[in-house]
């Protein structure tokens, strides 16, 4: 008579196996960074142990509380209206080949213009204000969204639309139901492009025209020679570009599950 072999359970590992080789190289890069800044460079310069002793005396300073807010929640306002204007104009270009012969090689063009070349018109245009920020804010995102949604607009298989027809399906309906879900990837993908431009749009408006922010405060405290409290702020800024990622991720996984599926398969 066979004896049963009872196997246990493997523990579940505390870090995937993916994830061992980004923490090491992590850990290689703040070594690093830790020993060249102590061995070589002068004593203000920032480093990982200077950053972390720094960090719970920025974290609670009014100046970066408010200069946190005003820059977030203009780069908040600043991707809202991009993502409606960006996503109208993309769907016009998209299913309109008269729209895309128009305006396709402006749009191209806006989109490669550097933001750095245009923020002095728009200085001049709103003033050293909020304004000229969510103006160049808007100006860094838009034409990402717009250029990708009208791709995935373009890319709808024909057959799709066929199907529509032949089932009298309208114009409206068609849009929404299938060229819209079809070119959520493009727009989600346009989106990460848009998150990282609008907050390079921000600190750049904020630096150049002395706009309460981030920026200022970044440049501000570097110029005193306070390099941790800087390297703060723009560890924020990382942190909330990183977070806008994982919510774009989470959004596709949660909500376009066919589309990880056929890069899977890929």
């Amino acid at each position: 008579m066979a004896e049963a072999v009872l196997v246990a359970p493997k523990a579940k590992a505390f870090v995937s196996p993916k994830a061992l080789p980004r923490i090491y190289a992590g850990i290689a890069i703040i070594l690093l960074w830790e020993i060249v800044v102590r061995g070589f460079a002068p004593s203000y310069v920032a480093t990982p142990s200077g950053i972390v002793a720094a960090l719970p005396r920025v974290v609670v300073d009014p100046a970066f509380l408010s200069a946190s807010a005003l820059t977030l929640a203009a780069v908040t306002e600043g991707l809202l209206i991009s993502i409606v204007l960006g996503t109208l104009l993309g769907l016009i270009m998209g299913r309109s080949t008269i729209a895309d012969r128009a305006l396709r090689a402006y749009v191209n063009g806006c989109y490669t213009i550097p933001m750095i070349v245009v923020l002095p018109l728009v200085s001049l245009w709103f003033g050293y204000s909020g304004a000229a920020r969510l103006a160049t804010i808007v100006f860094a995102a838009l034409f990402s969204i717009t250029v990708n949604v009208a791709d995935g607009a373009r890319s709808v298989p024909r057959e799709y639309l066929e199907v529509a027809r032949s089932f009298r399906s309208g114009s409206w309906r068609a849009l929404f139901e299938i060229v819209l879900p079809a070119s959520a990837p493009y727009f989600f993908a346009g989106m990460r492009l848009a998150a990282g431009r609008a907050l390079i749009g921000a600190v750049v408006a904020e630096f150049f025209t002395a706009i309460p922010g981030l920026g200022l405060y970044i440049l501000y405290n570097s110029r005193i020679f306070r390099h941790n409290e800087a390297f703060v702020a723009v560890l924020l800024l990382g942190a909330f570009g990183a977070g806008f990622d994982g919510f774009i991720n989470y959004t596709t996984r949660r909500y376009l599950p066919w589309y990880h599926r056929d890069e899977a398969t890929e």
